[in-house]
């Protein structure tokens, strides 16, 4: 899963590690046994995460998805939410706020009109090579991003909870472990795709190279980090097909168990 080359100091990030147990029903889905408690990294993106009310009796079953960039997890909440599943996806949330007058104003207060996007809202490549090379200003605009975020986060899930036709919730999220949201569900499913196919696939759609990815990628937990603290791992290097048998067969499972009790 993870990529030596991007130099990541795993010791650094590791807050507890779990067991991991193989599938004897998946060949390709590693069931990992998860023991639940405080990782000790929170901040106000997760303010909510303990208030998602899962825990209560009759709420729907929580998903987290966790995965490297450019490894499908957009794909796998894709075909979630064929199939029934509310997702909330934190990019999008983030990008909604990035369109907001109120942060538009902020942001360009703290850094210059070069933050702006000609036609209004922020321009995330500037933006981007603010953040992601300085943790201090990285923090500031989580400060004012996150609680943002997270009230709408919230909003949504309860929409979710309450609406007959959504069989589960995912929360799709790139700092799902990192902001302490995995500790508001049920269960955490890591897309894992290798390291070059990710690269190939980035180069493609985004213009990375691979030394951008891994820049990115140092600012997260490291990939091995974030699949041995989830709860199934969803390999996905065979095709779109195949990925969706795989998490089409799993949320069948997952909602079957979660229908026991």
């Amino acid at each position: 899963m993870g990529d030596a080359a991007c130099g990541w100091a795993a010791d650094d990030w590791v807050a507890h590690r779990q067991a991991v147990v193989a599938s004897s029903a998946w060949p390709v889905i590693v069931s990992l046994c998860r023991a639940r408690g405080d990782c000790g990294r929170v901040d106000n993106e997760s303010a909510t995460a303990g208030s998602l009310g899962v825990d209560k009796v009759g709420r729907k079953l929580v998903i987290g998805l966790a995965g490297g960039i450019g490894a499908g997890k957009s794909t796998v909440a894709r075909f979630l939410a064929d199939n029934g599943v509310g997702v909330v996806d934190s990019d999008r949330l983030n990008g909604e706020q990035l369109e907001e007058p109120e942060v538009v104003a902020e942001l360009a207060r703290w850094y210059g009109p070069d933050i702006r996007k000609p036609g209004g809202g922020v321009c995330r490549e500037v933006l981007a090579r603010i953040v992601f090379d300085d943790p201090a200003q990285r923090r500031r605009v989580e400060g004012l991003l996150h609680p943002r975020i997270a009230r709408r986060r919230q909003e949504l899930i309860e929409n979710f909870q309450a609406d007959p036709r959504i069989r589960a919730v995912a929360l799709d999220s790139p700092l799902l472990f990192e902001t302490g949201l995995d500790r508001g569900c049920d269960l955490v499913i890591f897309v894992d795709a290798p390291a070059a196919q990710r690269a190939r696939r980035l180069a493609a759609t985004r213009g990375w190279s691979a030394e951008e990815v891994c820049r990115r990628e140092k600012s997260q937990e490291p990939l091995d980090n974030k699949g041995a603290r989830a709860d199934y791992i969803v390999e996905n290097k065979s095709g779109l097909d195949d990925l969706r048998s795989k998490v089409e067969k799993l949320l069948s499972e997952l909602l079957a168990l979660e229908s026991r009790g």
